[in-house]
């Protein structure tokens, strides 16, 4: 009875039209890129994402015009810090800016630190980091008189940065033209 059993399962497993099944992949539908102007209630204006919500800060270290770019959709964040500069508290903006970018040296197998010459005649620091970091993008600019702006893309998920590598590239290009058309007010 056992080799009956055994001869039928073996019979019904053994089919030769058999195929393997392709590697998948998540589908990621990334929208238009459509852009909106910041309120004028802020220091500074740029444009930013119709995707994004602004939202207030709400962390307890958190200032005035402290914001986050949420992205629903994607579950991504944009966190924007501003600080006005006095006398030359510039340089511990700038030191607290790379130490932040630094700390990811423990996960990042590349950190690549561009400088953007943005239309207004500013430079921004533009860094990308590779490797399962929390923050694959983070970014400072400054007049260096009286405006400091820095930022930084997360997620809120534990999905693999190789997986989220088409969004990532989508909110690349959402920041280079925040920076592109920043302005002080």
């Amino acid at each position: 009875m056992r080799y009956i059993i055994l001869l039928s399962f073996l019979a019904i497993s053994c089919s030769t039209d058999y195929l393997p099944k392709p590697k998948g992949y998540n589908r990621i539908d990334l929208p238009v890129a459509e852009y909106l102007a910041l309120a004028d209630s802020f220091p500074f204006g740029f444009e930013y994402s119709k995707h994004a919500r602004i939202l207030k800060d709400s962390s307890w270290i958190a200032e005035r015009y402290w914001i986050n770019l949420f992205y629903p959709e994607m579950d991504a964040n944009i966190q924007i810090t501003y600080k006005p500069v006095t006398d030359s508290i510039i340089r511990e903006y700038l030191s607290d800016s790379y130490r932040l970018t630094s700390q990811h040296n423990v996960k990042a197998y590349a950190i690549d630190e561009s400088i953007l010459e943005l239309p207004n005649g500013m430079y921004a620091s533009f860094t990308e980091l590779e490797g399962e970091v929390p923050t694959q993008v983070q970014f400072h600019v400054s007049d260096s008189v009286d405006h400091f702006l820095r930022g930084a893309l997360y997620f809120k998920t534990a999905t693999k940065n190789d997986s989220l590598a088409p969004v990532i590239d989508y909110l690349k290009k959402d920041i280079i033209q925040l920076l592109m058309t920043l302005e002080w007010r």
